[in-house]
């Protein structure tokens, strides 16, 4: 499929790029996104969370009172769950959330997910970003010639852009990342997609089945 150039001022340069049907127009399978955004979203999990058990509790372990005669239960330890300050049932423990994907089917998620957003016209292409030096306001102007201030978009670079990455920071709603890092869960949650012309290629090399 073709879509038109743009230059970092909005307006058309007559070109156009071609995007390969196999990788941006597929039937958009929605339990192979689901799944992706799912292994990042639980890889981004840390699992440090910790309570103490009653054997890690330092309490006293002297009988409370005598066995028998008192009407009450026959406590042994202030470190039972039933004590205030005492350890914690199943409590949580520290662990890896991450799990494990086929290859093919992560292929298949990144796909669909562009796929998605041309049919939903939420891809841009422009033919490059120059900027001299990092300026938080010259990189606002991109944004509103493209039609995209104050919206959600990501800026796919084909190689790093220090100057594009450091005047992207003020900007909450806009991202900007380089094509061999894209994921399913940047694409879907991104907003607009921005694709320097360059980057194309490197997307269709990246997301073609060996």
């Amino acid at each position: 499929m073709e879509v038109r150039i743009l230059n970092q001022q909005g307006q058309e340069t007559g070109r156009t790029a071609q995007l390969n049907d196999e990788i941006f127009g597929i039937t958009p399978n929605d339990h192979a996104m689901y799944l992706d955004v799912k292994q990042y979203l639980a890889n981004q999990r840390q699992g440090t969370h910790k309570s103490k058990q009653r054997a890690e509790i330092a309490r006293t372990t002297k009988k409370l009172h005598k066995q028998k005669g008192t009407g009450g239960a026959r406590h042994g330890s202030m470190k039972s769950p039933l004590y205030r300050g005492g350890g914690r049932v199943f409590g949580p423990i520290p662990h890896e959330y991450g799990f494990k994907l086929n290859k093919k089917l992560k292929l298949v998620a990144r796909k669909s997910a562009l796929s998605q957003l041309v049919a939903s016209n939420q891809i841009l292409v422009v033919d490059q970003i120059a900027m001299a030096a990092p300026k938080t306001k010259d990189y606002g102007m991109i944004l509103k010639a493209l039609g995209l201030e104050g919206k959600k978009s990501t800026v796919v670079l084909d190689e790093p852009n220090n100057s594009v990455y450091l005047s992207s920071r003020n900007f909450e709603g806009s991202k900007v990342v380089i094509a061999s890092e894209l994921s399913t869960y940047s694409i879907l949650n991104g907003g607009t997609l921005v694709l320097l012309e360059p980057s194309i290629a490197k997307i269709e090399t990246a997301l073609t089945a060996k």
